[in-house]
C-alpha cells in the first residue's frame, strides 16, 4: 500500500512538471511572436561554452573565481566534486552578443582555500558548468583547484667544484617541491645566466647547468634559482673555480761558459709560462734550470820574437830592425804585445848631413817647435774649459735661486725650493726660527733648528696672488700639509714668505693635541689610571706595573731604619699630557707619577719608562719634563746635557732615570731632522660579526711601548678579537709623509670587500703625533658562502718613501670557533711589588763591599769613576758625585738597567777588569782586591739567587699581585 501511494506521488508530480513546460513553452512562442526580433529559432542545437572554467592555484588564502559562459542557455549551474554549488553562490549576467545575436549568460563562483583543504577525495578538487536550453544540457570541462605552495630546501643544491680549463662542468640542482611545479634559473655572480646568448652554456637539461669547455671566465659563484607563483628560492651558492695547469717554456739559449778559462758551467733555463698556473692550477714538474759543464779555452796573451838583425844604413843615416809578436801569438781573446813592433836608429853618429846642416840640428829645431805648439794648445783647451765651468755654475745658481739668494739660504728661508740643510747644535738653538723673526733674504745662512715650530695663525703657507708664481719642491717643513709638488702664489718679495717653515704641520699637530683633529678609526682609550702601591722599608723594592715597561727601584737604605713608605706609581692615560705640550713635541713613553708627594729618602729612586724613539742625538732634541702644580710642563733636564739634578740613561727601548724628587714625568721628544724616527708596533686582529657573513680586519698602529699596546690588547679582549699574526716594529720616518694601510690577495671568489676601501690612509700628523694613542683602521669582508671556513691575505702596512712591513692573515672565520688568547696574553707579569733582597740583583753583602771598595777616595784612580766607566755609565759624573755613596747610586742604576736578565756576569767582569788595570799596586792591597772582585764573581757564577751573601732578618720577599 505504501508502495502504491508513492508511485501515485510520482506520476502527479511528473504531471504537473509536464504542464509547466508545456505552458511555458507556449508563453515564450507568445512572447516570440509578440517580439520576433528577440532570439532567432536554434533549433537543433545545444548550449555551446564560449569560455570553459580553467584550472587555478589558491596563493596564500585569496580565493579563486571559476567562470563559464554558454550561448545559448537558460540556466548554467556549477557542480564541485560531483555536489551541485548552492544558488547563492553563483554570480550571473547575461547579454546578448552582437555579432550572432544570440543570448550570452555567464556565471561566476569564488572557491576558498579553506573548501579545498576540506575536500577529501581520491582526486583533485575539481569543478564543471552544467548550461541548459530548451532542447537539453551541455557539460563543460573539468577543472581542478590546488593550493598552490613551494617548499624551502632543494631536493638537491649544486656543489662547487674545481675544473681544469677546456674540461665540462655539470652543476647539478633539483628544486624544492612545489604547485606548480617550479621553473629554475641560474645566477652566476647574482646576474642571470642564458644560454641564449651563450652557445657554450645549456641550461635546459632537467635544470641542470651544463658548460660544455670550461673558460677562465666562468670561474664565479653561481646559485641555483627557482619560482613558482608562490615563491622564490635559493640554492647554497657554487663556488666553480678554472684552473689553468702551468706548462713549460721553451728553453733559452746556453749561456755563456761562466768560468773565462777552464772547467766550467753553461745553463740554459725556462719558465712555468706557458701557460702559467691560474687559480690553484698545478705548477709544472720538472727542472726549470739545466747545467751542462764547459771548458773555456784559456787566453793566451802574444810574446814578442827576438828582434831581426839592424838593416844596412840608409841614405837617410838610418838603420831599422823589426820583431813579430808571434812568440807565442795571442789567442783565445788574449792580449796582443805591448811596444813597438819596429825600432830605429841613427847610424853615423850625428854626422850625417842633410840640406846642408847637421842631422844634430835640424831634428831639434822641429821638436822644439812641436813641443811649444802642445804647450801653447794645452793651455787654451784650459783655459776654454775653466770658463765654460764658470758659465755653467753662474746658469746653475741662477735658475736655482730666483730670488738671488744662495741656495741653501732660499730653502731655509722658503722651505722648498731645495733640501733644507740642518746643522745642529746642542746648546738650545740659538738659531731657532719663530715668528717673530723676519727671514733676511739678502744674507746667506745656515740654520741650525729643530724642525717644528710654533705658528698660532691657521691659513695658507703663502697668500695666494696671481702675479708671482713660485714651485716648492716637497720638504720637511713644506710638505706636512702640501703635496710633493704642489704650486703657490706669491705676492712679492721677502714679507709673503712664512716666517716659520713648518707652519702647516705645527697646526695640525696643535689641532690634533686640542682633539680638533679626527684620527682615522678612533680607537677609545681609556680613562683610568693604572695604578700600583707597595710599602717599603730600610731594605727597599720595586714597583712595577705589569705589561707597561714601567718600574721604580728604591734602593736598599734608601728609607731610613724603623721606618715605612708607602709609595704609589700611577701611569696617567688621558689626554692631558698631550694638550699641555709645547710646539712640535710629541710624547716618547707613558706619563708615570710617583708619591706621595712628602716623601722623604736617603738616595734617588731608580724609574724606567718604556720609549719609542731610535734615539739620535743628530736627529732628536728629547727632554725630561715634570709636571707643576698648575697642570704645565717644565724642563726638568735635556737626555744629551749634564745635570745634577737627575740623572737619565737612554737605551734602545727604556729611559732609566734616577730622581729625588716625586711627581708626574714623561719623556718628550722634538724632531731635529727628517732622519728622525720613531718605533710603531702593527698588529692585526678579526672577529666574526655576530649574526652575518662578514668578517671584520682591524689593524693597529700604535707606538713601540709595551704600555700602549696593552691599550689594543684590552679592547680587543672586550670585543672578543683574535690576534692573527706576530706583531711587528715599523720605523716611522719624520720625512711628513704619510702611513698607508692596504688589504692585498682576498681569494675573490671567495670573499669580497666594498669597492675603494681595500687601502686607508693616516696622515702624517696623525701618525706622528698619535701620543701614545691607538690608531686603527677596519677591513669588512664578506664570505659568498657560508661554506667558507679559511681566510688568508696580506695586510701592508707603509709610510709614502719610507719603510713597509707585511702581516700575513690565515685563519680559519668558523663562528663557532673559541676565542684564542694572544700569546702576549699568557705570560703576562701580574707581580706588581717586591720587598726585600730579593728584588735585587746583587746581594746586599755585595752591594756593601762595593760601595766600601769604590766609594773611598784612591790615589791609583781605582774609585767610582773608573767603577761607572766600567759599567758603561760615565755621563754625567757631577750627578753622581754629590751622592751620599757615588757606588751604591751606580748600582742602583745598573739594577734598573738589568731588571729583565739576571747578567751579573757582566759585573763580575767589570771588577775583575777594575782589579787588573793597576798591577804596580802593593801585594797587601791586591791581595785585598782580589778577594773582593773574586768573592762577587764567584757568586756570579752560581746565577742570581745563589750568591756569595749573608742572609739578613728581611731576606723573604713580599709579593702583592
Amino acid at each position: 500500500m505504501g508502495a502504491l501511494t508513492k508511485g501515485r506521488y510520482l506520476s502527479m508530480m511528473g504531471l504537473l512538471l509536464l504542464v509547466y513546460c508545456t505552458v511555458s513553452v507556449i508563453s515564450k512562442g507568445g512572447a516570440g511572436d509578440a517580439q520576433p526580433d528577440a532570439l532567432p529559432s536554434v533549433q537543433g542545437t545545444l548550449p555551446h561554452f564560449i569560455q570553459e572554467p580553467e584550472d587555478a592555484y589558491i596563493v596564500k588564502s585569496n580565493p579563486i573565481k571559476l567562470r563559464c559562459r554558454a550561448a545559448p542557455a537558460l540556466q548554467i549551474f556549477f557542480k564541485c566534486n560531483g555536489e551541485w554549488v548552492h544558488q547563492n553562490e553563483h554570480f550571473s549576467q547575461e547579454y546578448k552578443d552582437l555579432n550572432t545575436g544570440l543570448k550570452v549568460r555567464e556565471v561566476m563562483i569564488n572557491v576558498s582555500r579553506q573548501q579545498v583543504e576540506d575536500f577529501h577525495g581520491p582526486e583533485d578538487y575539481w569543478c564543471l558548468c552544467v548550461a541548459w536550453s530548451h532542447l537539453g544540457t551541455s557539460k563543460s570541462r573539468k577543472a581542478t583547484v590546488r593550493i598552490a605552495y613551494l617548499r624551502k630546501n632543494f631536493e638537491q643544491d649544486p656543489q662547487g667544484k674545481e675544473v681544469p680549463i677546456n674540461g665540462m662542468i655539470v652543476l647539478h640542482c633539483r628544486p624544492p617541491e612545489g604547485v606548480p611545479v617550479a621553473e629554475v634559473e641560474w645566477l652566476k655572480n647574482e646576474e642571470l645566466l642564458s644560454s641564449l646568448t651563450d652557445d657554450n652554456i645549456d641550461t635546459r637539461a632537467d635544470h641542470n647547468l651544463i658548460i660544455n669547455e670550461a673558460r677562465l671566465s666562468d670561474s664565479g659563484n653561481y646559485t641555483c634559482l627557482a619560482s613558482n607563483i608562490v615563491a622564490k628560492r635559493r640554492s647554497a651558492t657554487a663556488t666553480v673555480i678554472v684552473f689553468v695547469n702551468g706548462g713549460w717554456s721553451l728553453w733559452t739559449e746556453w749561456s755563456p761558459c761562466n768560468v773565462p778559462c777552464g772547467r766550467g758551467v753553461q745553463k740554459r733555463s725556462r719558465t712555468c709560462t706557458n701557460p702559467a698556473p691560474l687559480n690553484g692550477g698545478a705548477f709544472c714538474e720538472g727542472m726549470s734550470v739545466q747545467k751542462i759543464t764547459c771548458n773555456a779555452l784559456c787566453p793566451i796573451d802574444g810574446g814578442w820574437d827576438e828582434w831581426s838583425e839592424w838593416t844596412v844604413c840608409s841614405s837617410q843615416c838610418e838603420k831599422q830592425r823589426s820583431r813579430g809578436c808571434n812568440s807565442p801569438a795571442p789567442r783565445h781573446r788574449g792580449k796582443m804585445c805591448e811596444g813597438n813592433s819596429e825600432a830605429t836608429e841613427n847610424c853615423t853618429d850625428g854626422l850625417c848631413t842633410q840640406n846642408r846642416k847637421l842631422l844634430h840640428d835640424v831634428k831639434p829645431q822641429s821638436m822644439d817647435g812641436s813641443n811649444d805648439v802642445a804647450l801653447y794648445s794645452g793651455l787654451g783647451a784650459g783655459i776654454i774649459a775653466v770658463a765654460i765651468l764658470v758659465v755653467a755654475v753662474m746658469l746653475y745658481r741662477k735658475n736655482h735661486s730666483e730670488y738671488g739668494v744662495d741656495v741653501i739660504d732660499s730653502s731655509a728661508l722658503t722651505g722648498g725650493f731645495q733640501s733644507f740643510n740642518f746643522k745642529t747644535t746642542r746648546q738650545g738653538n740659538p738659531l731657532l726660527l719663530n715668528s717673530s723673526m723676519q727671514p733676511d733674504l739678502t744674507v746667506g745662512r745656515t740654520y741650525s733648528t729643530p724642525l717644528c715650530f710654533q705658528d698660532s695663525a691657521d691659513k695658507e703657507l703663502f697668500d695666494p696672488l696671481p702675479d708671482i708664481k713660485v714651485k716648492v719642491q716637497s720638504s720637511f717643513m713644506v710638505s706636512l700639509g702640501v703635496a710633493e709638488r704642489a704650486e703657490f702664489h706669491a705676492k712679492a718679495p721677502a714679507e709673503t714668505f712664512p716666517r716659520d717653515l713648518s707652519r702647516d704641520y705645527c697646526s695640525s699637530v696643535d689641532r690634533r693635541k686640542k682633539g680638533l683633529l679626527t684620527l682615522n678609526g678612533p680607537l677609545s682609550a681609556s680613562k683610568e689610571q693604572l695604578r700600583t702601591t707597595g710599602v717599603f722599608g730600610h731594605p727597599g723594592g720595586r714597583l712595577m706595573v705589569p705589561n707597561t715597561g714601567v718600574s721604580l727601584l728604591v734602593p736598599h737604605g734608601a728609607v731610613a731604619e724603623n721606618m715605612s713608605w708607602e709609595m704609589y706609581m700611577v701611569i696617567n692615560q688621558g689626554e692631558a699630557s698631550v694638550q699641555t705640550l709645547e710646539g712640535c713635541e710629541i710624547l716618547l713613553g707613558p706619563e708615570v707619577m710617583y708619591g706621595p708627594p712628602g716623601l722623604d729618602l736617603f738616595c734617588p729612586v731608580a724609574m724606567t719608562i718604556a720609549h719609542c724613539a731610535e734615539v739620535d742625538a743628530e736627529n732628536w732634541n728629547i727632554q725630561l719634563k715634570r709636571r707643576t702644580q698648575d697642570s704645565k710642563w717644565e724642563e726638568v733636564m735635556s737626555v744629551e746635557d749634564e745635570s745634577t739634578s737627575c740623572y737619565c740613561l737612554m737605551d734602545s727601548t727604556s729611559c732609566h732615570l734616577l730622581l729625588d724628587q716625586p711627581g708626574s714625568y714623561a719623556l718628550v721628544g722634538e724632531p731635529l731632522t727628517q732622519a728622525a724616527v720613531k718605533r710603531l708596533k702593527l698588529a692585526v686582529f678579526g672577529s666574526m660579526e655576530a649574526g652575518s657573513t662578514s668578517y671584520s680586519l682591524r689593524v693597529y698602529c700604535v707606538d713601540d711601548t709595551p704600555h700602549a699596546f696593552q691599550g689594543v690588547v684590552a679592547a680587543e679582549k672586550i670585543r672578543g678579537g683574535q690576534l692573527l699574526e706576530e706583531p711587528k716594529m715599523l720605523p716611522f720616518r719624520a720625512n711628513t709623509f704619510s702611513l698607508q694601510v692596504s688589504i692585498q690577495d682576498v681569494p675573490q671568489f671567495l670573499w669580497s670587500i666594498k669597492p675603494f676601501t681595500t687601502c686607508q690612509e693616516f696622515s702624517f700628523p696623525q701618525v706622528w703625533c698619535s701620543n701614545q694613542q691607538p690608531l686603527h683602521c677596519a677591513f669588512s669582508l664578506e664570505r659568498y658562502s657560508p661554506a667558507t671556513a679559511q681566510l688568508s691575505c696580506k695586510i701592508s702596512v707603509r709610510q709614502v718613501k719610507g719603510h713597509e712591513q707585511i702581516l700575513q692573515v690565515y685563519t680559519a672565520v668558523a663562528e663557532t670557533e673559541k676565542e684564542s688568547v694572544p700569546f702576549f696574553m699568557q705570560t703576562d707579569c701580574t707581580i706588581t711589588s717586591q720587598t726585600g733582597p730579593k728584588a735585587f740583583k746583587i746581594p746586599l753583602s755585595i752591594r756593601q763591599r762595593i760601595c766600601a771598595t769604590f766609594d773611598t777616595a784612591n790615589a791609583k784612580g781605582k774609585d767610582w769613576q773608573l767603577l761607572a766607566q766600567k759599567l758603561h755609565l760615565d755621563r754625567n759624573l757631577g750627578y753622581f758625585a754629590k751622592q751620599r755613596s757615588p757606588s751604591a747610586v751606580i748600582l742602583s742604576l745598573w739594577e734598573a738597567r738589568h731588571q729583565d736578565t739576571a747578567d751579573l756576569d757582566s759585573l763580575a767582569s767589570a771588577l775583575e777588569e777594575i782589579g787588573k788595570i793597576h798591577s804596580k799596586s802593593s801585594p797587601k792591597e791586591q791581595d785585598e782586591q782580589e778577594s773582593d772582585f773574586n768573592h762577587i764573581q764567584a757568586g756570579s757564577l752560581c746565577g742570581t739567587g745563589k750568591l756569595t751573601s749573608h742572609k739578613t732578618e728581611d731576606s723573604d720577599p713580599e709579593y702583592t699581585g
